[in-house]
Parts: C-alpha cells; structure tokens; sequence
C-alpha cells in the first residue's frame, strides 16, 4: 500500500526541521510533606484540584455528553456516568447530584 513516489515529486530537505513542541506542567507534581505549611497549602489547594481535573474531563477531545469515571469519596469509590455539573455538584446519567466538596479524587 505504501507506494513510492517519483523522484520528480520528492523535495529535498537541506535545512534542520525543528517542529517539536515541549509543554510542561506543574499541577501534578509532587511536593515535599514534611512541614506543617505544605500540608495546610495542599488541603487549601485541593478543591482547585479536584475542579481542574473536572474540567480537564469535561473538556477532553472525547467527551461528547456522558463520561465514566471513578469518584472518591469518604463513603468509598464509585464508578458513576456522569453527564453534566453546575456550580456545586456533578450529575449523574441516574439523575443523582454528587457534591464537588465531598469528592476528594476523580479520575476515569
């Protein structure tokens, strides 16, 4: 299937190609737990957490109007269809209403 062109329609390439895009992230990265101040400023920086990851599911390329995901709770974890949010809570494909506060992970 993988034909060979012409040498009349191959170009030759004499410069250096730098088309390579680097994208870093620090919003997973780990910090160091040994002090008091670090522990307090990732409970703080939890509920950011959670709703940048809510986002980033909402948002993803395959996401259309329903997801499966694991949700975390104190309950335990469940593996719900969530179809939409509003301000406080997710719902559920069941029409149950999760409160953003009370999940402690989310992930699919």
């Amino acid at each position: 299937m993988n034909k060979e062109l012409p040498k009349m329609y191959q170009n030759k390439i004499s410069k250096k190609l730098n088309n390579m895009e680097e994208v870093y992230s620090t919003l997973y990265e780990e910090k160091p737990r040994n002090n008091q101040n670090n522990i307090k400023e990732k409970n703080n920086n939890n509920n950011y957490t959670i709703e940048q990851k809510i986002y980033n599911i909402f948002n993803s390329k395959d996401y259309i109007y329903k997801v499966d995901v694991y949700i975390e709770t104190d309950e335990g974890t469940f593996q719900k269809r969530i179809i939409g949010k509003n301000k406080d809570n997710l719902i559920t494909m069941d029409n149950e209403y999760i409160p953003i506060s009370k999940i402690k992970d989310i992930y699919r």
